[in-house]
């Protein structure tokens, strides 16, 4: 049984994606902390995401604003490592982000997911294992991989192409 709660224009702003000036540094390596750890450094939306395996309304505000980013990067809000690509993103009409492949493979990782009684691939951070999602295989979308990474847009950072090129003229 599933059941629908109304959120408020405050609720949503806590959800939305956040966008960032600054490229996050890529984790050398693994990514552990402690469950208080992870409350002090995620707004209460990412921690139900990506420490809870939450998953975020369909079509809400970060859909909105995801659908509007121009050309840049996707990085985990947990911690910061690159994860998707604009060059990847197509619009797959299901109300959550949706990229065909990742931008840094050893980044993302996968794993069977049989909660809800039915088998899904799971998709998570590979340097935190933050939930980010699912992802689908053979639903027919004309991408080079015919897969839809299903990614919660609350467990994403964006950070614009123009401040990726900012960064590298340094």
């Amino acid at each position: 049984m599933f059941s629908l709660a109304a959120c408020s224009a405050e609720d949503e702003k806590k959800t939305a994606m956040e966008t960032i000036p600054e490229i996050p540094a890529d984790p050398a390596g693994k990514v552990v902390k402690t469950d208080a750890e992870w409350k002090k450094l995620l707004t209460p939306e990412q921690y139900r995401i990506l420490r809870e395996a939450g998953t975020e309304r369909a079509n809400g505000e970060v859909y909105k604003e995801f659908k509007h980013q121009g050309k840049g990067t996707y990085h985990c809000a947990g911690c910061g490592a690159l994860l998707f690509s604009s060059n990847e993103k197509f619009d797959s009409g299901c109300g959550w982000p949706s990229f065909y492949d990742p931008a840094k493979a050893d980044h993302v990782a996968i794993k069977k997911d049989f909660s809800f009684g039915a088998l899904r691939i799971e998709v998570t951070c590979a340097k935190c294992g933050g939930h980010l999602g699912h992802v689908f295989e053979g639903e027919g979308f004309k991408t080079p991989t015919d897969k839809r990474y299903c990614i919660n847009g609350g467990g994403l950072k964006f950070v614009p192409a123009k401040e990726e090129q900012k960064a590298a003229a340094k």
